[in-house]
């Protein structure tokens, strides 16, 4: 079996598919995407499948590292996202051949459902109160909300008491009912994150993540020092090597790899089981589209560290399309009682929609990400 083809399609609401065809007739389906570079990374995707036209689409681990290791430089979002979503499809591909689902061809599941969460609020997050009661009554046992809006390193103890009072409405409407992951979206610096995370404790939250930017991480040490909260991160984080410093310096308990941003299925089983020696949990992340979900369900049947996983129905940057839109069977990711079953069909489990996706690829999508700014007019984290 030889690849004979592919095409990539950008769909809205900010989604890049790919889609592999061999010459056997099987099709693998991929979501290699970076959130507001979409047309980067598919030219990115361009340039390497042009390489693998004509190869046995079987042999995953050595096309990823040729992918990976036959390009002087290396590694960053851009890449690893078009690897992420080249690998993804040739598992999809695989898992069709041998009519498997792919956590069967990993070594089989260790679970057959996993808890997910759901978002509230937006960017700028306000009536979280109401958002996480209508989770609540949805079903869901978890959700995630932004924590602040921008912030100076130095920044005034008023906003910090504005992001206590939306975690106590919540708290007030729902009780422990739910538990609250707390983004912190890198948008704080680290004197102003000590603070913050100090004085959530009383709310008991399941974790705060990206308290810092990721460039920043040595900080974690100190953050970590300040509270009992668990520390997730990992997002913009884009391969074993980057988590490899992570995990040694042992101030992250949760970590959130991006399985269309870091390498794929075959990179992220890796970065889940290397964080399994160390005593720390998995929620990847995912705000983005079903293959992306997909993928990542079938690593998560397979890794014991794995606790949550993250989706996006409904989440507020999915206007005009949504998860589900682009898929034949919508069934396959019906939540109960907070939880999702781990897809059991061949491949990554989904069957997609192709006439939807053609249909609104013609639409398409430039998505980008919002600009901030501070009251100073210097350039603010979003």
């Amino acid at each position: 079996m030889k690849i004979r083809s592919y095409e990539l399609f950008q769909v809205p609401p900010r989604w890049l598919f790919l889609k592999i065809e061999t010459d056997e007739g099987i099709i693998g389906w991929g979501e290699p995407v970076i959130e507001g570079k979409a047309a980067t990374v598919k030219a990115a995707v361009i340039e390497l499948m042009d390489t693998l036209i004509g190869k046995d689409p079987m042999d995953i681990e050595g096309h990823w590292n040729t992918m990976y290791r036959g390009g002087f430089y290396r590694g960053g979002p851009i890449l690893m996202s078009a690897i992420a979503g080249i690998d993804q499809a040739l598992w999809d591909i695989k898992g069709k051949f041998y009519n498997a689902p792919v956590h069967q061809l990993l070594g089989g599941k260790c679970r057959d459902k996993i808890k997910v969460y759901s978002w509230i609020g937006g960017d700028r997050p306000s009536d979280v109160a109401i958002a996480a009661k209508l989770s609540l009554d949805s079903g869901f046992k978890a959700i995630k909300m932004n924590a602040t809006d921008e912030m100076q390193y130095i920044d005034s103890y008023e906003k910090i008491d504005l992001v206590l009072l939306r975690v106590a409405s919540i708290r007030e409407a729902v009780g422990y009912a739910l538990d609250i992951g707390v983004d912190f979206h890198g948008r704080l610096h680290k004197p102003m994150a000590k603070v913050l995370a100090k004085e959530l404790e009383q709310f008991r939250p399941m974790f705060i993540e990206e308290p810092v930017l990721p460039e920043n991480n040595e900080a974690l040490r100190e953050i970590a020092n300040h509270t009992c909260i668990p520390i997730a991160t990992g997002e913009r984080m884009f391969s074993r090597w980057q988590f490899k410093e992570l995990l040694t310096q042992g101030y992250a308990d949760i970590i959130q790899p991006d399985l269309s941003h870091a390498g794929g299925i075959t990179e992220c089983k890796k970065i889940l089981s290397m964080a399994e020696a160390f005593d720390v949990a998995a929620a990847p992340h995912c705000p983005l589209g079903p293959i992306a979900l997909a993928a990542c369900l079938q690593v998560d049947a397979t890794c014991h560290n794995a606790f949550i996983q993250e989706q996006s129905l409904g989440i507020h940057y999915n206007q005009g399309n949504d998860l589900m839109d682009y898929l034949e069977d919508k069934t396959v990711f019906t939540y109960e009682n907070g939880f999702v079953k781990i897809p059991s069909g061949p491949g990554l489990g989904i069957e997609i929609n192709e006439e939807q996706v053609r249909r609104m690829a013609a639409v398409g999508h430039n998505w980008k990400n919002p600009l901030w700014t501070h009251e100073d007019g210097s350039a603010a984290e979003w």
